[in-house]
């Protein structure tokens, strides 16, 4: 077989591992109050079953690259879709929601093996125009994932049950292993130091404490000696990932980089998506099925109004950096989609959907534009030579980042529900309770611990604090637009957009 048809096949295997990450993270959204029909959970419990895919995905997404350049790059991308094809039938195997959402940990393991392995053995097979033309496909497939997933989840939940959403994503990978293990050519870096395992574990480990403490607060208050444990955790091992990573010879995240302020400037670039676009991919679809009672298919086509601008936007974006500052560019484009989510805070629950389609239009526009350029200016900021690790360094605060946000917004959302659910007459213990309840979209549990509060109380109780939280996004947005403009302005990058498709996988 010639060299073309193997380079073909391996990037339609690593297309279709793109393809079901997305699937992985919009799908249990879509289909989380079935899931908690059926198997049940606290509302920390029900937090962890997306969070627990984005924190291991985030945190292990660079020591697998490091294992991929150490032991081989086809070995542990095989390796990776297997561990998603396997996690994703114990999804519907488990037989309650503490094994669920450690498979869902486990899928974010085999989801950061395959992308990481995967992207490294493209790399290596495409050169100059080649490469990029290779690494846009992979981010068009991503975007075709994360435009379409949440419809196609509530398609098969309605037609099949929620056990075919959790199933998609291993199908998908099962299908992209069959393609790469006959024809996929072994490769590794001879010169690689292997995993820098001390920094491994306390990156992983702060993330994690991290992100338990912030799930676990608003049910055990922030004063919680638990929660205050988690937190100090948090720090401590952060303090010590910090000073390990300064004295290893070949660090895993090479920590002079933030030196250069236009680094540190697409640092924030990437944290933008998470707070602004990202968590509404998770809160939309627990609004629409659990609270407003519509349907899993008619909440992903609200969805798709959301992501679907991603599939175009950032290609406009990239024709744009031949004229524009990429950084003006991407502050425009937070601009916009702040405007689109103080638009959304005005929709109150029960908005149809021709009203509310035009702020959610706008905010997957407005974040489209930065998510074209950022994976390019990542690279572009930086001496050349250091490139790699800076493009590491940036999916790593970009993955990590949505981890941490969706566990900080969602506190925050439960917070300001249970603020507004304090104006009514109830119990305050009970209004924090309910509060729990009604963000993981369970509003029957909700009115049985509010007694002589009827359903639409608690509808405007929610859609008052859902209207708050969006205008503090708003306002978190366009505070990063202005320092992204500062740290950024005048930079200039034509080839940004081409770039940036990457990883944009991330």
């Amino acid at each position: 077989m010639s060299s073309s048809f193997h380079k073909n096949w391996l990037l339609a295997a690593v297309c279709l591992a793109a393809l079901g990450m997305p699937l992985s993270f919009t799908g249990p959204a879509v289909v989380l109050p079935a899931i908690r029909d059926v198997l049940g959970g606290s509302p920390v419990q029900l937090n962890w079953v997306t969070n627990a895919f984005m924190l291991s995905f985030g945190a292990t997404l660079m020591a697998a690259g490091a294992l991929a350049d150490a032991y081989g790059r086809k070995r542990v991308f095989l390796l990776g879709l297997a561990v998603v094809a396997l996690s994703s039938s114990l999804l519907t195997l488990a037989p309650g929601i503490a094994v669920f959402d450690l498979a869902r940990a486990l899928q974010g393991l085999g989801s950061a093996a395959a992308f990481a392995a995967g992207t490294a053995a493209l790399a290596q097979v495409f050169d100059g125009a080649a490469r990029t033309r290779a690494f846009s496909l992979i981010g068009t497939s991503f975007g075709v994932g994360l435009s379409c997933g949440a419809i196609l989840s509530g398609w098969l939940a309605e037609s099949f049950g929620w056990r075919s959403v959790m199933l998609s994503p291993g199908a998908i990978s099962l299908i992209a292993l069959g393609i790469a293990a006959p024809g996929m050519h072994e490769s590794r870096n001879p010169d690689a130091m292997g995993l820098d395992m001390p920094g491994t574990v306390t990156f992983t480990g702060a993330l994690s404490l991290l992100t338990l403490g912030v799930l676990q607060a608003p049910d055990s208050g922030w004063g919680s000696p638990w929660v205050i444990a988690a937190l100090a955790g948090a720090v401590l091992m952060g303090a010590a990932f910090i000073a390990i990573e300064r004295r290893v010879a070949h660090p895993m995240l090479d920590l002079s980089l933030l030196r250069f302020p236009r680094f540190v400037g697409v640092q924030l670039l990437a944290a933008a998506p998470a707070y602004g676009f990202v968590v509404l991919l998770v809160l939309l679809p627990i609004r629409f099925i659990g609270l407003e009672g519509r349907s899993a298919l008619e909440a992903g086509s609200f969805m798709f109004a959301l992501s679907g601008p991603i599939l175009v936007v950032p290609t406009l974006a990239a024709s744009l950096a031949h004229r524009f500052p990429a950084g003006a560019i991407s502050a425009a484009g937070l601009l916009v989609c702040a405007a689109g989510l103080f638009w959304l805070s005005r929709c109150a629950p029960g908005t149809p959907l021709h009203a509310i389609v035009w702020p959610l239009l706008l905010i997957g526009a407005g974040i489209g534009l930065p998510w074209g350029l950022m994976d390019g200016l990542a690279v572009s900021v930086v001496p050349r030579e250091r490139a790699g690790m800076a493009s590491g360094i940036f999916n790593t605060v970009r993955v990590a980042g949505e981890g941490i946000a969706l566990a900080l917004v969602g506190a925050g959302l439960t917070a300001l529900v249970a603020w507004q659910l304090g104006r009514l007459p109830a119990h305050p213990a009970a209004t924090s309770q309910a509060a729990q309840r009604m963000t993981t979209g369970d509003w029957s549990q909700a009115l049985a611990l509010l007694p002589g509060v009827d359903r639409a109380a608690l509808l405007q109780a929610y859609g008052a604090a859902f209207g708050m939280l969006l205008c503090v996004l708003a306002g978190v947005t366009v505070l990063t637009a202005m320092v992204v403009f500062a740290f950024l302005r005048g930079e200039t990058h034509a080839g940004a957009g081409a770039v940036a498709l990457e990883s944009s996988a991330c």
